[in-house]
């Protein structure tokens, strides 16, 4: 139960919620009956217009635009397997056209787990006694921060509970501390965040602090599913206050914004839907789609039934499905695939999805990689993963298949977020940045980090063929890094475009 202290903190902030609900300027942008009515008129698409749809998506990733819910409605009934190997093939080849052939790397840190909401599918709720929450000292975030800079990783997520003791002067605080601790040549260079909602004013004493993406998932789009998920009189149970969220988040000035949704709350078809709502939204009001898109699965978490019963529970074959229209309808925007799932399906969606980003190295207990090899703390996880792969065993797997690895930030630190990084994707010009940075960041990886094997495969393979892209397409960038790679060699970091 909660104590006095939280049932305070919640019910103060609850009010001032619904007051701003009250007041909230834009309309909700959810019809349910519309989106389930596009959905039933698109049953069955035929041959022709699916290939129609996959030809114009191909054509946005020069443009930017996205596909209309009606196109969206269509590829999610489509019942043909060539079709569907051409929405992949299609998927793929969007991803290397704007982005190329590299997937970032990142890590999530979770750093406080009480949390004053009851969500039904969160192992975290108040209520679910078989879970050890915890928040982390300064002395034990600088530890987590010192193993996971330790094995070489430069980007982060950091995850927090909705709670007195982690609200956004505790965000800011924990921020702050890790920017500031260095680890022989390691740092971390850019902390994205995953937390609640917040108001005007506490988004940008978050931004002041320098993050990157500032991700909030409404979990399910449809009313009754989301009121049904999170009781009344919650702070997440007030469906507008999150789905307005990230468009406080840009008007507070932070530049990137992370939409999601978690499949196998309700029908996956409604759920993309909902996503592409979303983006339209933020494409309307700002001129500034999401920066990227998760999708986040249900899965297992210790005494939550509905993470294994759920009606809506959705299979591999469908989840490829998903992950492949979320690059056709949004082809500007960053796809990232988690390890909540399994190695083999993971490899699998990078070839069929389109997915630019991944998380590696992963542990998701608060305190878990200063325990480095329980892949697993069931009670004190919000949910299990299922890759559990080191970050250097994953980095070889993706060496074997062909891609670079990258742990870029450098659009952050140039100024190239928001308005001024969307143009770059929508243009499908920013590759030459990714493929250039790709190539520094995991020079870095290899003098610092790597195993003997993966070091041999990075420069005698790797390397090369990704400088042989950049002398084909762009040869003054492709000089350029050739310049600060001599500069690695010599000891220096953080060189980039």
């Amino acid at each position: 139960m909660l104590s006095a202290k939280e049932k305070e903190w919640r019910e103060e902030r609850l009010a001032r919620i619904k007051k701003w609900e009250e007041d909230c300027p834009w309309e909700d942008f959810i019809d349910d009956d519309n989106i389930s009515k596009i959905i039933e008129e698109k049953k069955n698409p035929d041959k022709k217009e699916i290939l129609e749809i996959v030809s114009k998506a191909k054509e946005n990733a020069l443009t930017g635009a996205m596909l209309s819910p009606e196109e969206v409605g269509a590829l999610t009934n489509v019942q043909d397997p060539e079709l569907w190997e051409a929405i992949f093939e299609a998927a793929n080849w969007i991803k290397c056209k704007v982005y190329g052939n590299r997937i970032v790397l990142f890590s999530p840190l979770y750093i406080s787990s009480p949390c004053v909401n009851n969500c039904a599918y969160c192992g975290f709720r108040h209520s679910n006694k078989e879970v050890h929450t915890k928040t982390l000292t300064m002395e034990e975030l600088e530890e987590e921060i010192k193993v996971l800079t330790g094995m070489g990783q430069k980007r982060l997520i950091v995850v927090y509970g909705e709670h007195p003791a982690s609200d956004y002067k505790f965000m800011c605080k924990t921020i702050e501390k890790i920017y500031s601790i260095k680890n022989g040549k390691g740092e971390i260079r850019r902390v994205n965040v995953n937390a609640p909602p917040l108001f005007v004013d506490e988004y940008e004493a978050v931004k002041a602090v320098g993050i990157g993406t500032y991700q909030v998932f409404q979990e399910t789009y449809h009313h009754p599913t989301y009121h049904k998920m999170h009781p009344a009189n919650t702070l997440k149970g007030q469906y507008k206050w999150r789905q307005f969220a990230l468009h406080r988040a840009l008007q507070a000035g932070i530049d990137d914004v992370a939409i999601g949704a978690l499949f196998g709350l309700y029908d996956w078809r409604f759920e993309l839907l909902g996503l592409l709502y979303h983006a339209m939204s933020l494409e309307k009001e700002f001129g500034v789609g999401s920066h990227t898109i998760s999708y986040p699965r249900l899965e297992h978490a210790v005494n939550t039934p509905i993470t294994s019963n759920s009606p809506y529970l959705v299979d591999d074959e469908d989840f490829k499905k998903i992950v492949a229209i979320i690059r056709l309808m949004c082809p500007y925007t960053g796809s990232i695939l988690t390890a909540r799932e399994a190695p083999a399906l993971r490899r699998d969606l990078i070839q069929k999805g389109g997915i630019s980003q991944m998380d590696a190295g992963t542990r998701i207990a608060v305190g878990g990689y200063a325990e480095m090899k329980k892949e697993h703390i069931p009670d004190k996880q919000q949910f299990l993963i299922q890759d559990t792969r080191s970050l250097d065993d994953f980095i070889y797997d993706l060496c074997k298949d062909g891609y670079l690895p990258s742990f870029c930030t450098a659009c952050y630190r140039e100024g190239r977020t928001g308005d001024n990084f969307m143009p770059l994707a929508k243009h499908a010009t920013v590759k030459n940045f990714c493929i250039g940075n790709g190539i520094l960041t995991f020079k870095e990886y290899l003098l610092d980090y790597a195993s003997p094997r993966v070091k041999e495969i990075g420069e005698k393979v790797i390397i090369p063929n990704y400088l042989k892209w950049l002398d084909e397409h762009v040869p003054q960038a492709a000089k350029q890094v050739k310049e600060l790679l001599q500069k690695e060699e010599a000891g220096e970091r953080d060189q980039h475009l």
